[in-house]
């Protein structure tokens, strides 16, 4: 399901409740998220187009560039999105769409720079944005199919912070995944279990039914392959997304092994 979108109850719920709910619900809620008739990064493009031929270079502006950023419209399409834009919208207007445009993706060479060694840093692939997959994830993921014969072979990378839904892999029998992870850190979890947190070379076996998520480490990127086990009836079950507390425990988890490892080994110099 589509994360729940607030921003209209949050900003007009009190003075105009109507207008906040069909913001909320039918706008993001329902026209969002139909991406099997157009994907978000296409709902994207319309969007900002849409808003700079009314010259609303505003907040709501701003909001729409950073989806746009976010369901993979890089800062070269922008540019060029905006550049053609001008001919038919007007120039004064594309400037000012330039200059908002610049600082949401003023992070982007720095991010593509790590994106690039992380890539450098795996014999796999890193594929192209998961546009197919993106409602389940919480910020931006890759895909690359390494193989369809005999069993679905991917290689899945999540950028920092980037995890997806809660899920459950379904099968009358065989099924489930299984997790190995080639580059970077990340994290798995069973539902009602704590976070465990996974480095290359770890192996997850996920049997159907479980309820789980997966993904990246606070700041790392994060890559590993999944592998689709052969089952009857197979079926995947996307449930909600992992609420910020639940991945800041995992985090912290994480933080709180580290400092353990990093006592231990001053205790044992201290001996020494």
């Amino acid at each position: 399901m589509a994360n729940q979108q607030t921003a209209g109850r949050e900003a007009l719920g009190d003075f105009a409740p109507q207008f906040a709910q069909l913001n909320d619900d039918v706008l993001f809620g329902k026209v969002w998220s139909r991406t099997n008739q157009l994907s978000l990064r296409d709902r994207s493009l319309v969007t900002v187009t849409a808003l700079l031929a009314q010259g609303l270079t505003d907040s709501s502006f701003h909001y729409h560039l950073e989806s746009a950023k976010k369901n993979g419209i890089t800062q070269t399409e922008i540019a060029e999105i905006l550049t053609h834009a001008a001919f038919y919208v007007g120039w004064p207007k594309a400037w000012a769409a330039f200059r908002m445009a610049k600082e949401v993706w003023k992070e982007n060479d720095s991010k593509n720079s790590a994106k690039e060694a992380h890539e450098a840093s795996m014999i796999f692939p890193i594929g192209q944005p998961n546009e197919a997959y993106s409602q389940y994830f919480i910020g931006q993921s890759y895909l690359a199919v390494l193989s369809t014969e005999q069993a679905g072979v991917y290689n899945v990378t999540f950028e920092p912070q980037c995890r997806n839904n809660w899920h459950i892999h379904h099968a009358k029998a065989g099924g489930g995944q299984v997790l190995i992870c080639i580059s970077g850190q990340g994290f798995y979890q069973e539902w009602g279990k704590k976070a465990q947190e996974l480095s290359p070379g770890d192996v997850v076996h996920i049997p159907a039914g479980v309820k789980h998520w997966h993904g990246a480490a606070p700041s790392c990127w994060f890559s590993h392959l999944a592998i689709e086990i052969p089952g009857e009836e197979t079926a995947n079950e996307w449930l909600e997304a992992v609420d910020e507390a639940e991945y800041a425990r995992a985090a912290c988890s994480k933080q709180s092994h580290n400092k353990k490892d990093s006592d231990g080994l001053a205790a044992e110099k201290g001996i020494k």
